[in-house]
């Protein structure tokens, strides 16, 4: 299966979105090389490469919080995985001690055309 992803474009790494299978909530973004995809395929679990501490990691290994592999998939490029999941242990995946790590709110500006539009309406 290695043969068909692409681990060339990002220095030997894949982006691998994590998703809730019964909710479809994304929970987090990780990366994974060659053998941390083998270790997932192998183990049932999510594993990643850590690129600051420069080794594998199995979600969930101290803090029981594991990521129980579903169902893996593919971009059309073959170079990002979503890779949906049941959480087990108490529903945590974030390290900040949330469910998701996608909970910091980027306010984005508002176009001139909605300004406008937002001032016609006073």
């Amino acid at each position: 299966m290695n043969a068909q992803i692409d681990f060339g474009k990002m220095q030997g790494l894949v982006p691998a979105i994590v998703q809730d299978d019964a909710t479809e909530e994304v929970l987090m973004l990780g990366f994974m090389n060659s053998e941390a995809f083998d270790k997932t395929l192998e183990g049932g679990y999510v594993t990643f490469f850590s690129r600051t501490r420069d080794e594998l990691w199995t979600k969930g290994e101290s803090s029981g919080n594991r990521l129980k592999v579903v169902s893996i998939a593919t971009d059309c490029d073959r170079d990002t995985f979503l890779v949906r999941v049941k959480v087990e242990g108490a529903g945590v995946v974030c390290h900040l001690g949330t469910r998701s790590c996608f909970t910091q709110e980027i306010e984005l500006p508002i176009s001139q055309a909605q300004a406008a539009a937002q001032e016609s309406r006073r």
